[in-house]
């Protein structure tokens, strides 16, 4: 490597090495013997000369190895010209995505034994350690902190993690460097933390309200409509900070504009337990009942509601991998289930937690199911988790790593690193899970080296493409489909005008039971000439039909009220409603009467005018 260093020629094509030595054989002499004038060939600078970039300033852009196909048979010079572009510009192409190659996107890592009696599981902390590079070490640390249980956070880019105690004790830094941003001591009951679009705000779920913090840990702003919150959760393609707590309302708050934007009654009582749904954005509740609600800010109800434990509901998580596809529930009857979201008929599987303890989960970026309970950390490997299997045993494990620090409160995956952060009593834990992270991070989402520039530029771009909350369903891929055809149907009058299409629900309840096909055209249209060749019996019958037909829906007020009343007591306002109806109806009887012409005005009297009137 110290003579490919050296070589001042080392970053030049080996074709023009080729080329360089068959000119030397041509014009070389028979008595010379070709291999004494020639150059050694370096195998080292031979292997890595096809993954060695030149800089952007040597580079020839137009020389090629293989420039494509020629035109030099077209006359048009103007045509032969783009021809060459293009070709010259396909063959650029394929030498960049054989670059791109270096990045091993289909191969994944992770630990592999050598024989079918070895483990994975059995591999310590320690010799992870002494075996990877010294860069990714750094990622096992013991954090020892008074006030906890801790719960923590990480930043959507991975560069920052957010802790709380539950005595108070809240602090922001960055893990990588170890640069402090924020310490605080509050002094009251803290029971979770989030950061919003970025590291420079964070919220705190405090003892009464929810508060916003700044980078320096400068209290922003006091959400009062946030009462007794437990756990919070921001969604960053909306700008929305949701929150949970013990009065049972789940509600969310708009942090770019400030507003409350809606508040749900879940009616389940106080919840604990809440996840998000990255693919979708949708919010899993976890209830004392065994139920596993989820929720969208445009629905007043669940979207599904699903009994998943005989037991209150203590963790929920979502698989982030597979888009959402997958989740996992634990109980506190001590039963864990990973349930596939496109059915929810039965759990994909479902075993026993070890020792006691409310068991708490969470998905890596790659798949990895991480379990913490009785003082012990087990990690599963996809597809294991994920396929159906009938028996109620545990899936193979992939690791495992005991804590003695008990209760194990919280389990967070570093975004795109291959590390484990385990919040207990006596602080942090952060062990290495090799392959659970995601090597290729995209930098206009997320991107851990991003400077101040960066970070305000993507923010002002988050903002303009922020997602409304009405766009927030279950199943996403329906937003920018081809709509169904609306139910519209042609109707023509009898006053002879032109047939017109109007919509479905607007129609009368008959046309639509005839445009559904449940009545027939022919039914129910009988007229006086029909009835001309029936006898008595069959038209009283078909006269009560109707009269029936005719009755069906009118359900006054009135009436319902008076048939609440018990006919065995007599209530002042229920006899005068009575009477009422009955001086309506003899009124419509007498006027049905005088049309007929068979009833005869009475002549009037003298006395009528001492007569009460009513």
């Amino acid at each position: 490597m110290d003579a490919l260093i050296a070589q001042a020629d080392s970053i030049q094509k080996i074709q023009k090495k080729q080329k360089y030595a068959q000119e030397h054989l041509k014009s070389s002499s028979s008595s010379v013997k070709p291999s004494s004038s020639l150059p050694k060939p370096d195998n080292t600078r031979n292997s890595i000369a096809k993954r060695t970039n030149v800089p952007r300033s040597l580079q020839d852009k137009h020389e090629l190895s293989n420039p494509g196909p020629s035109y030099k048979h077209i006359a048009n010079k103007k045509l032969r010209t783009q021809l060459t572009r293009q070709s010259e510009q396909g063959a650029r192409s394929k030498a960049l995505l054989e670059d791109a190659e270096m990045l091993l996107m289909e191969d994944e890592g992770g630990m592999q034994v050598e024989g079918d009696m070895e483990r994975t599981w059995r591999v310590a902390q320690s010799e992870i350690v002494s075996e990877i590079g010294q860069e990714a070490a750094k990622g096992r640390k013991e954090i020892r902190l008074d006030g906890g249980p801790y719960r923590s956070r990480y930043s959507r880019n991975g560069r920052h993690l957010a802790i709380v105690g539950r005595n108070g004790h809240v602090s922001t830094f960055d893990w990588q460097t170890g640069t402090v941003h924020a310490e605080l001591q509050l002094e009251e009951t803290c029971r979770d933390i989030t950061f919003l679009q970025d590291h420079s705000f964070f919220a705190v779920a405090q003892k009464k309200y929810v508060f916003i913090y700044d980078r320096d840990g400068v209290e922003l702003h006091r959400l009062k409509s946030h009462i007794e919150p437990t756990r919070l959760e921001f969604l960053p393609y909306h700008w929305l900070l949701a929150s949970v707590g013990n009065a049972g309302y789940l509600k969310y708050q708009d942090t770019s504009t400030g507003q409350l934007l809606v508040e749900h009654r879940t009616k389940f009582g106080a919840c604990e337990t809440m996840a998000q749904n990255l693919h979708n954005a949708v919010i899993h509740l976890g209830h004392q009942n065994g139920c596993v609600t989820l929720w969208t800010p445009n629905l007043p109800h669940p979207a599904v509601q699903l009994l998943a434990h005989l037991g209150p509901v203590v963790s929920v998580a979502v698989d982030p991998s597979q888009g959402g596809r997958y989740m996992s529930t634990a109980g506190r009857d001590g039963t864990l289930k990973v349930w596939d979201c496109r059915n929810w008929k039965g759990a994909v599987r479902e075993w026993s937690s070890r020792g006691g303890g409310d068991p708490v989960l969470e998905w890596s970026q790659r798949g990895y199911l991480a379990v913490a309970s009785s003082g012990t950390v087990n990690i599963h490997q996809p597809p294991s988790i994920q396929t159906a299997f009938n028996a109620k045993v545990q899936p193979p494990l992939y690791m495992t790593h005991p804590i003695p620090h008990r209760p194990l409160t919280s389990v967070r995956f570093a975004p795109f690193q291959d590390i484990l952060t385990v919040g207990h009593d006596a602080g942090l834990s952060s062990i290495l899970i090799p392959g659970s992270g995601e090597a290729n991070f995209d930098s206009r989402e997320a991107n851990p080296f991003e400077n101040k520039k960066a970070r305000r530029e993507r923010e002002v771009k988050t903002l303009l493409d922020k997602i409304q909350p009405d766009l927030i369903t279950l199943d996403p891929e329906i937003v920018g489909n081809i709509a169904p055809p609306s139910k519209l149907t042609t109707e023509t009058t009898f006053d002879g005008k032109p047939s017109k299409e109007i919509p479905f629900a607007r129609l009368p309840r008959l046309e639509r039971l005839k445009v559904s096909g449940k009545v027939d055209d022919g039914e129910n249209n009988s007229g006086p000439e029909d009835e001309e060749g029936l006898d008595d019996e069959t038209r009283r019958q078909r006269k009560a039909e109707q009269e029936k037909r005719k009755m069906r829906g009118r359900n006054k007020s009135l009436k319902r009220y008076l048939r609440k009343q018990r006919k065995n007591v007599v209530d002042p306002a229920a006899v005068a409603i009575r009477r009422k109806l009955e001086r309506q109806r003899e009124e419509r009887r007498k006027t049905a009467a005088e049309a007929d012409g068979s009833l005869e005005q009475k002549k009037p009297s003298a006395l009528d005018r001492f007569k009460r009137k009513m």
